[in-house]
């Protein structure tokens, strides 16, 4: 991993200019080069990476983390700037999906590169033996495939496919490279057409366009049946088309085309939709369209593939799949749509014929295909995972089904079985995983060779809570939270309420696990952690809601006292207390993270005090961490400057600390990245970042352990806090009045501005009067029971619990 300090990108198109996007997010320094344009009207000779580059940097969602690590990454072309090839460590060939051109492009940059040098292609299906056959063998022995998924910063799967004449030593570096600093999850794959996840899905769409036609099914109902309910992504399977480009899928089902005795092809209508340049997102139509109503309103088209004719989008109504939404698990939610739960008159109906179908045949295919496109069921799964956002992998998907009563029933049937799946029952054994708590990945999968389970392999430092929970001691749980033991004397503090949402069981635990004598007496220090998609969406709305609609104010003070003690011990908790936040950290959640001892915060860090959607503001001591950070931000400000006058309540350095930290609160904004959320406030200089999920857990553990080492003290509770004052104060409010007088914002909001300004300035006094953090904490809490009792506020609640998004009024 050391030996890779800078990188060149050969190809400045969508993928080329993403993936130098992302080594900018790694902070990693690239060349991005193409063609020189031939065009005599612009002599610019590298506009063609310029302008990959922009639209890198326009792209939605973002590429880079902040448009600044565009500085990173330098533009050229391919008849000035090859030369620039000596300079780097790893260079990545992303032109078209040509073999000719690639060999071309290739044939020159042997020429520059120093021997060594780790060049690698990004095909997504040509065969990678075959781009670099009869070049020296120095350039062979460099020589390897590394496919990015689209978008690269948010798809996290890395293909790496060696030849035969690949030195495994570079592998390895790129593959220890790409983990921990690009934050991917690495999968081997055989240079086979398409590799492995791109082989099995197109499998999987073609096969569930041709069920479509079988079954007269329309294409809102095929994404119906295709997304949540069998675990894969909203998108499901047209709409994700529309995403990647049907151009896209066209060129990977062409490289399927050429693999010897399989025939797959796309249906006619696709290839209609081909012809006429309906390509999806990029040329505003494909599957789907937006249109402008009659009244001037935005409305998603669906197109009949029948007549290839747009109509307004039409709700899929499959009975099966609402009563399937209140079922959560996976298994048993499948089961159920199958017909598999005893209850099997279902089997009949479309939804059951559909995806028993497509289920059937994606576990056999996958099965039929190892060892041609991977080594075994962990690459396969992974990939599936990792490269399409899926749940589960077909292995893991069948097991969660049960692989004894599918295969019964498929036999059944007369449908055919895969040979490895007869292999594995006659065995003995009916799962493809097996629990192993002793091993680093806690599971052990089939192995076909030794026809036997073995450990699953993962890189050190790749954990997770769930294997930490096999393998060690659950100390105390509750509905809401559990506090695991992860050894050497560091514990876990996990939430596992829906969505990590705040109620009494998470505060009750951590403040119970914190306290003196309490369940966290025999750790030295704690993380808390999670394996959710998101680290917490804040509190519970709902219960706050009841309370207030009952008014019994009285549990409304004590939930906000109770909230606030709660953040307090994790402060001054006298053993460090790391947080790991990670996703959507929204409210309470931001709180949390802003009163740990240290942060490990994730790279995808989406966080945001964003209680003014709901008509509140932070009561948990998110407010007063916010003016802890401007006081002591304007003070070092002032340090370290001359000459500087004014005192330091009414500093130009305060009012400016100030002005950002009340606009991030009254605007309820939520950082894109971890590296925004440290220029918001959220995070310090010292908060480190971890690039890949899956190390979140390890890294946590690892600096609280740094923090013990290191003989922790805790904080202080500060008394002498300088107030902002009325001065300040005035600032704001003037501020927040304008914006009201220009109509950007509501009379409401006004009101709700004024109320966050008046607690970051600690009330209405006179500036630099001393202040505790307490009193900022009854500031918080007062202003929030007072903004509970507003109709507009409980509006603003109840919208939100109904909707999912915020009510403006």
């Amino acid at each position: 991993m050391d030996r890779i300090h800078k990188v060149a990108i050969l190809g400045a198109g969508t993928m080329g200019a993403r993936i130098a996007a992302h080594f900018a997010n790694a902070g990693v320094p690239s060349y991005l080069l193409d063609i020189v344009p031939r065009d005599a009207d612009n002599p610019i000779r590298n506009r063609v990476a310029a302008a990959g580059l922009e639209a890198a940097q326009k792209s939605q969602p973002a590429a880079l983390f902040e448009q600044s690590g565009a500085d990173l990454i330098t533009v050229g072309n391919f008849e000035d700037d090859l030369k620039r090839l000596a300079e780097v460590d790893w260079i990545i060939e992303a032109v078209v999906e040509n073999l000719d051109i690639k060999r071309d492009l290739l044939r020159k940059v042997e020429t520059v590169r120093r021997p060594g040098t780790i060049t690698t292609t990004n095909t997504s299906g040509l065969p990678v033996a075959e781009i670099a056959e009869g070049f020296p063998i120095d350039f062979r022995r460099c020589w390897f495939g590394t496919h990015f998924f689209n978008p690269p910063r948010y798809m996290r799967l890395l293909e790496v496919i060696p030849t035969p004449e690949t030195d495994r030593a570079l592998v390895d570096a790129v593959s220890r490279f790409a983990d921990v600093r690009l934050g991917k999850g690495v999968v081997l794959a055989k240079d086979t057409p398409n590799f492995i996840a791109n082989r099995i899905g197109t499998f999987c769409v073609l096969n569930v366009m041709r069920l479509m036609q079988d079954l007269d099914l329309t294409i809102e109902e095929v994404d119906a049946l295709t997304g949540p309910a069998v675990g894969w992504p909203k998108s499901a399977t047209f709409r994700t088309i529309d995403l990647v480009g049907l151009d896209v899928l066209g060129h990977v089902v062409s490289n399927m085309g050429k693999i010897e005795g399989q025939e797959r092809s796309l249906p006619g209508f696709f290839r209609q939709m081909l012809e006429r340049k309906w390509l999806g997102d990029k040329t505003k139509a494909g599957f789907y369209k937006k249109a402008k109503t009659a009244d001037g309103h935005e409305e998603r088209l669906a197109i009949d593939w029948k007549t290839l004719e747009y109509h307004p989008r039409r709700k899929a109504q499959f009975s099966s799949l609402e009563m399937a939404k209140n079922i959560e698990d996976i298994g048993p939610r499948l089961r159920m749509l199958l017909g598999l739960a005893g209850d099997t008159a279902s089997r009949g109906d479309k939804t059951s014929s559909f995806l028993w179908a497509a289920l059937c045949d994606l576990w056999n295919y996958s099965a039929n295909h190892i060892p041609e496109v991977a080594d075994s069921i962990v690459d396969v799964d992974r990939a599936l995972r990792l490269g399409f956002n899926w749940e589960l992998g077909p292995f893991e998907l069948w097991d969660a089904v049960g692989v004894n009563s599918t295969l019964t029933r498929m036999k059944s049937e007369g449908r055919e079985v895969a040979l490895n799946a007869e292999k594995l029952l006659a065995s003995g054994k009916s799962l493809w995983y097996a629990d192993a708590p002793e091993t680093p990945s806690g599971r052990l999968f089939w192995h076909f060779p030794s026809q036997d389970y073995a450990p699953v392999a993962v890189p050190p430092g790749v954990w997770s809570v769930a294997v930490a929970k096999k393998a060690r001691a659950v100390v105390k749980r509750n509905a809401g939270a559990s506090l695991v033991d992860l050894g050497d004397g560091v514990a876990c503090i996990e939430f596992h309420s829906k969505m990590n949402s705040l109620g009494t069981d998470i505060v009750s635990l951590i403040s119970q696990t914190l306290r003196p004598r309490g369940a966290g007496d025999a750790f030295d220090a704690f993380v808390i952690a999670n394996d959710a998609p998101n680290f917490s969406v804040g509190a519970n709305l709902m219960l706050l809601l009841m309370s207030i609609q009952e008014q019994e104010w009285d549990d409304v003070d004590l939930a906000i006292r109770q909230f606030q003690a709660m953040t307090q011990a994790i402060k001054f908790s006298p053993k460090p207390v790391v947080v790991a936040p990670f996703g959507m950290t929204l409210g309470g959640g931001a709180e949390i993270t802003l009163h740990g001892a240290s942060r490990q915060p994730h790279a995808e860090l989406y966080i945001g005090l964003v209680e003014v959607g709901v008509g509140l503001l932070p009561a948990g001591g998110g407010l007063k961490e916010f003016v802890l950070r401007a006081v002591d931000s304007a003070k070092k400000l002032r340090e370290g400057s001359r000459g500087a006058s004014g005192g330091p309540s009414d500093s130009v350095e305060l009012l400016e600390a100030m002005k950002q930290a009340f606009e991030t609160v009254a605007t309820g904004k939520v950082s894109t990245s971890a590296l925004e959320a440290r220029r918001l406030g959220f995070l310090t200089d010292r908060d480190l970042v971890t690039m890949n999920r899956d190390r979140l857990l390890s890294d946590a553990k690892t600096r609280a352990l740094e923090l013990v080492r290191a003989g922790y003290v805790p904080p202080v509770a500060r008394t002498k806090i300088p107030a902002p004052g009325e001065n300040i104060l005035a600032t704001l409010k003037l501020g927040v009045h304008l914006l009201g007088q220009g109509g950007h914002i509501t009379e409401y909001e006004v009101k709700l501005g004024n109320k966050i300004a008046e607690v970051l300035c600690g009330g209405n006094v006179t500036p630099g009067t001393p202040i505790s953090e307490e009193q900022i904490l009854d500031l918080e809490r007062e202003a929030f029971k007072s903004l509970c009792g507003e109709a507009k506020t409980q509006e603003r609640i109840q919208h939100t619990l109904k909707t999912g998004k915020p009510l403006r009024n």
